[in-house]
């Protein structure tokens, strides 16, 4: 009864933060234009919004990045698969740790061609009929019987708006976009495990404050068996495989469809997944934001 009562004060409590925030931000802050809301709340492009660093882009001050963080926080807690607060979370908290990935990926020479051409990961980018021609075990194959079974798609991935360097901007966007890749490589599902797994490894690979709590706060909503798997065999293996493998932007991805999959883990130096979750089957559709 003490834990019921303690986690409906801490939901009122955070819900009164909310609220007190999103007045102080109206009435005192003007954050963004009332047309930069409606777009970002549309996920739409304008010229008005557009300050001529990167198609987007919304210039924002110390003050409004926290802002726009405590607020976005406060939401992915409520929600956490309110995917676009999460990318506004991991957006106004993440310029140091970014700014490390940048400098791993410019120390690596396949990095380095990654942060000169700038590829994407969209459907528009990928050609599905050949990847779909693969053999099993392929990379590309494997990565495409993912988003088959899970019903994923890669545009459903917000484009960055806040962070203010152009450079930077495109490390997060890369790190968005290879996350469903990161789960075909680290074999895991898209249930709630299997997330907090991916969080668990991104959290030791990236630095990024947005995995961290995602790592620390995801567990809650698991259940005891899950929660026991976590800890004991799940967990253990996705940090220390963060820590000790390459730079999982450096990767070229597109260049590597045709490679097997075991071959790619051992150059990366991931460890296959322990067997705890193999043969889980609860999906969920990701919406498109």
């Amino acid at each position: 009864m003490t834990t019921i009562c303690a986690c409906a004060l801490t939901s009122k409590m955070w819900l009164y933060v909310g609220k007190a925030l999103g007045r102080l931000n109206r009435r005192h802050c003007g954050l963004i234009s009332k047309g930069c809301l409606r777009q970002l709340h549309n996920n739409e492009l304008t010229d008005s919004c557009y300050d001529g660093m990167y198609p987007g882009h919304i210039h924002t001050t110390p003050i409004q990045k926290a802002l726009l963080a405590v607020g976005s926080g406060v939401a992915a807690l409520q929600n956490p698969y309110r995917h676009d607060m999460v990318a506004v979370l991991g957006e106004t908290t993440g310029h140091l740790a970014l700014m490390n990935l940048r400098d791993r990926m410019r120390n690596d020479p396949e990095g380095y061609t990654v942060l000169t051409e700038r590829p994407r990961i969209r459907l528009s980018t990928l050609d599905l009929n050949r990847m779909a021609s693969l053999p099993d075990g392929s990379f590309g194959r494997e990565y495409l019987r993912f988003l088959e079974d899970n019903h994923v798609t890669p545009d459903s991935r917000a484009d960055v708006k806040f962070v203010d360097h152009e450079e930077l901007a495109y490390v997060m966007q890369r790190y968005r976009e290879v996350h469903d890749l990161l789960h075909t490589l680290l074999g895991m599902p898209t249930n709630m495990l299997g997330e907090v797994a991916v969080k668990w490894f991104e959290a030791a690979q990236t630095g990024l404050p947005m995995c961290a709590l995602g790592a620390v706060l995801g567990p809650l909503r698991l259940s005891s068996s899950r929660l026991q798997s976590l800890f004991t065999s799940l967990g253990p293996w996705a940090l220390q495989n963060g820590r000790r493998s390459r730079c999982i932007l450096s990767i070229f991805y597109e260049r590597r469809w045709e490679q097997n999959l075991e071959d790619l883990r051992q150059e990366l130096n991931i460890e296959p997944p322990p067997p705890v979750i193999l043969g889980e089957t609860n999906k969920r559709t990701v919406k498109e934001e």
